[in-house]
């Protein structure tokens, strides 16, 4: 999808390769508890805000916007195809 220019402007820091690291393990291990050997976008995408809350740091003006991680993580993931 096309990058959300007012992200640049609320994310100081991305999450690192690390986290999607972490979520493919979440990932996975969800998939697993559901009875699967395989991991669907609805596995991701039910893992990935846990896994990236912590890991992005907001910038000064999203803080005073009164903005939340979890507002930054729906907008990104809303920009992520899901085939």
């Amino acid at each position: 999808g096309k990058w959300d220019e007012e992200l640049g402007r609320l994310v100081s820091y991305g999450a690192s390769p690390r986290a999607s690291i972490g979520i493919d393990r979440a990932a996975r291990a969800r998939a697993w508890l559901e009875g699967r050997d395989f991991v669907g976008p609805e596995d991701i995408q039910d893992v990935a805000a846990d896994v990236l809350r912590h890991r992005l740091v907001l910038s000064f003006e999203a803080e005073a916007d009164g903005v939340d991680a979890n507002s930054v993580i729906e907008r990104i993931l809303d920009g992520v195809g899901v085939p």
